[in-house]
């Protein structure tokens, strides 16, 4: 019992030093940024759901808005509860530096979206693939994107620990353009999760964002709720 009591006590430090690093970084001239992002999802019945999304970008740990995202959808669930497919819009609000200076210039933009989400369980190990289809209205620009997500969630327990909360969760996204250049970017993500209750978990974790001639790291807290 003792060794783990330990396991959870260390499981926890863990966390909270992972949800306080934006707080010790925002006193440094830092270009690490921070994501807050909330994901929620309504159960209208066994079938259709409503997707909602917030998610507040910064520069750096936090402070300096770099985007606004908000994302709404309706979803119908099909082949056991592991497959999905979605209907949404997404507003997104950007605030982009002008060259090497201190000036921002805010960019608007208004986008469909179509989604197909698989579920997979590997023994312990869950994966999900998802699919996605963006028509985008950058100002009086259009643009089209296709973008695939595999994430994997591991529940760190074991024999001694049957129901632990806490997981690992990591994912790899590509974003591919129609124009040139075809590849537009890709995210690569690892975090520790905390399941409260069946209908909320925490999560923490460090993700790379790279683009064709540079990269960007960021640090994402993420709320997940279902009701």
């Amino acid at each position: 019992m003792e060794k783990k009591s330990m396991k959870e006590k260390i499981s926890v430090a863990a966390l909270m030093l992972i949800l306080m690093l934006p707080l010790l970084m925002q006193s440094q001239d830092s270009h690490f940024g921070n994501w807050l992002i909330y994901i929620g999802n309504k159960k209208l019945n066994q079938k259709w759901n409503i997707h909602n999304e917030v998610q507040y970008r910064n520069y750096d740990a936090i402070g300096d808005l770099e985007q606004l995202l908000l994302r709404t959808g309706l979803g119908y669930t099909f082949n056991e509860n592991k497959n999905n497919v979605l209907l949404g819009y997404g507003y997104i609000l950007s605030e982009n530096y002008i060259g090497n200076t201190d000036d921002k210039v805010s960019v608007n933009e208004h986008r469909i979206f179509q989604q197909f989400t698989s579920k997979q369980n590997v023994g312990r190990v869950k994966l999900n693939h998802r699919y996605r289809f963006e028509q985008r209205f950058v100002e009086d620009d259009f643009k089209l994107r296709f973008r695939y997500f595999l994430g994997i969630n591991i529940p760190f327990c074991n024999e001694e620990n049957q129901n632990s909360p806490y997981y690992f969760s990591a994912y790899n996204e590509i974003f591919l353009n129609t124009r040139t250049s075809i590849f537009d970017r890709n995210r690569l993500y690892a975090g520790v999760g905390y399941n409260i209750n069946k209908s909320i978990r925490l999560e923490a974790g460090y993700m790379n964002q790279f683009f064709e001639t540079s990269s960007r790291d960021q640090f994402n807290i993420i709320t997940f709720v279902t009701f």
